[in-house]
């Protein structure tokens, strides 16, 4: 398969864009070779992480780092998720796109973590195929990057290295190295990370990772949460005497520190980047045997998919694990096995306390934690975009026994999830009090106001909206002295910054008639209907304040 090579970045370091920098790199452009950025986090084009992409692409190259394919699923693999990556691709047009060597699902099941492969024969098979649909796609090289684990599997045929350099040969893919995770499963595994490198030839890497690792007494955690350890460097300095200079990243995913740290570390690989000037050229070699393409059996496929079920089984169900355990090799298995599942529990407690934060302190942290994992087996992620998870959270609050003395909670998540994903809609410019003067009365009576893409009506039973604002810093707002009081709010997004406008019961009416497509005269009407005293003169000039109207159809 012949396909187009990428524009490379310019060579040298690159940092992983976090949103805690967003500022900074806005309003200071700091010096970085370029930026990479999680592709999931930018699939809706719309919102303030996209308006900063935007603004950053213009002055540095962008590398699109996936983590949501999941490639490997022999049963569970989205094609609509890749239709949202070729989009993304189509518009930011990064100079590298990449994703990982793992799987992430089974059957309508995200498991949202990079999960081992089986390294056999039918992995690399289903591998090969996948990203010869992925390449074709997007029409341009992918570059597969390896994974930390902490297992491995009876059924492996050979080495992680082995099966890299046989899937770039057979698909024409480049490798994303990351050089943490050779470590990282050398401590894990007593693999050769030296070894590793002599197994893949000069030329088939395009990218390499440094990140920090987290040691305990039964694994090595890569949990990309402290600066670059130092047999990592040293391997680091290894592969850019194999490999040459090719684009390296600084990656650092949780506890993010000031930028300035991050850049010291980038500083650090750009010494040693600087004395490898160019990559290495790749030398001429025979393809080894595992490159030839292989006639896929039925039987060797239905096995690899039955291995991944059995895995993901004991993930939700503990009385599995056994079978799971089964599958794998090597020391400490029980303990790195129920890592997978604690990294599952943690996504949804994670995730669906960024969704929820009002919650989470209505109940507490603990209680919440509970919550999430109810949630999680009963609406598992089905989508390798974790922005999505929690959309039912609400119906599931609303049907959970727990919490039946607390009524007003699913109300309140509704409240929450609108905010959520007002975070990801479009944006658009609020008209302005000169052109709702330039109405004459008649225009006025007939014309159709259209909302803010961003804008939500929210009605409740519950006093919801200021049990919301007594949540939020420096609100001054008290806590409801009376929960069970009628509500209505609206969520917006003027200025990027999404809010939560409480209505009095008319302007709510009136709104809801405007987002429904009538005519002003008739939003007043309902307006006027509940309330003899609204007054229109001050509510538009909220309208204009917060940019709740970004269309007049006079």
């Amino acid at each position: 398969m012949s396909l187009p090579s990428p524009a490379q970045p310019l060579p040298g370091v690159g940092v992983g864009l976090r949103a805690p920098h967003y500022r900074q790199f806005i309003e200071q452009r700091p010096r970085a070779a370029w930026l990479e950025v999680h592709t999931e986090n930018y699939l809706d084009q719309a919102g303030w992480d996209w308006h900063v992409l935007q603004q950053l692409r213009r002055d540095y190259p962008i590398s699109l780092h996936g983590v949501g394919l999941g490639l490997g699923s022999a049963r569970g693999y989205s094609g609509l998720h890749l239709e949202r990556v070729r989009a993304l691709v189509e518009r930011v047009e990064p100079v590298l796109v990449s994703e990982h060597l793992c799987w992430g699902a089974v059957g309508d099941r995200q498991l949202n973590d990079l999960l081992p492969l089986t390294l056999d024969q039918a992995a690399l098979d289903l591998l090969c195929a996948r990203v010869d649909r992925v390449q074709d796609t997007l029409k341009r090289q992918l570059l597969l990057e390896n994974v930390s684990t902490y297992v491995r599997f009876h059924d492996d045929a050979m080495s992680e290295a082995q099966f890299m350099a046989a899937l770039a040969a057979r698909t024409g893919c480049a490798l994303l190295l990351d050089i943490n995770n050779l470590y990282v499963n050398q401590c894990n595994h007593g693999e050769d990370a030296l070894a590793a490198l002599a197994a893949i030839r000069p030329g088939m890497v395009g990218e390499m990772h440094l990140a920090g690792h987290l040691v305990t007494p039964q694994a090595v955690i890569d949990h990309h949460g402290d600066t670059v350890a130092e047999p990592v460097w040293r391997l680091y300095e290894a592969a850019l005497q194999r490999f040459g200079a090719v684009p390296t990243l600084i990656e650092w995913d949780t506890d993010i520190p000031e930028l300035s740290v991050l850049l010291g570390e980038a500083g650090k690989a750009e010494a040693l980047h600087r004395r490898h000037a160019a990559p290495a050229p790749a030398p001429a070699a025979a393809p080894c045997a595992a490159v030839a393409a292989q006639a896929q059996a039925p039987a060797e496929q239905a096995a690899l998919a039955a291995s991944q079920q059995v895995f993901a089984g004991a993930l939700f169900d503990a009385r599995q694990t056994p079978a799971a355990l089964a599958l794998c090799k090597g020391e400490h298995k029980e303990h790195r096995y129920a890592l997978y599942r604690g990294n599952l529990g943690a996504t949804w407690s994670k995730t669906l306390g960024a969704a929820y934060p009002v919650i989470q302190m209505l109940v507490g942290e603990e209680f919440f934690g509970g919550l999430a994992q109810a949630y999680g087996h009963a609406h598992p992620s089905d989508s390798g975009d974790l922005n999505r998870f929690g959309a039912h959270f609400g119906a599931f609050l609303r049907a959970f026994p727990h919490v039946a003395d607390l009524p007003y909670l699913p109300d309140m998540a509704a409240l929450e999830w609108t905010l959520h994903r007002a975070h990801y809609a479009p944006s658009a410019e609020g008209v302005t009090a000169q052109q709702m003067a330039a109405l004459t009365p008649a225009q006025i009576e007939s014309a159709r106001l259209q909302l803010h893409p961003a804008c939500t009506l929210l009605a409740s039973d519950w006093a919801t909206v200021a049990l919301w604002q007594a949540h939020q810093p420096g609100s001054g707002v008290a806590f409801p002295a009376e929960l069970a009081a009628p509500s209505h709010g609206l969520v917006t997004r003027p200025r990027w910054k999404t809010q939560v406008l409480p209505l009095s019961a008319a302007s709510h009416a009136a709104l809801s008639v405007l987002a429904a497509g009538g005519e002003l005269g008739a939003a007043l009407d309902a307006a006027f209907e509940l309330d003899d005293d609204y007054d229109f003169a001050a509510n538009l000039r909220q309208w204009i304040d917060f940019a709740l109207i970004v269309r007049i159809d006079a």
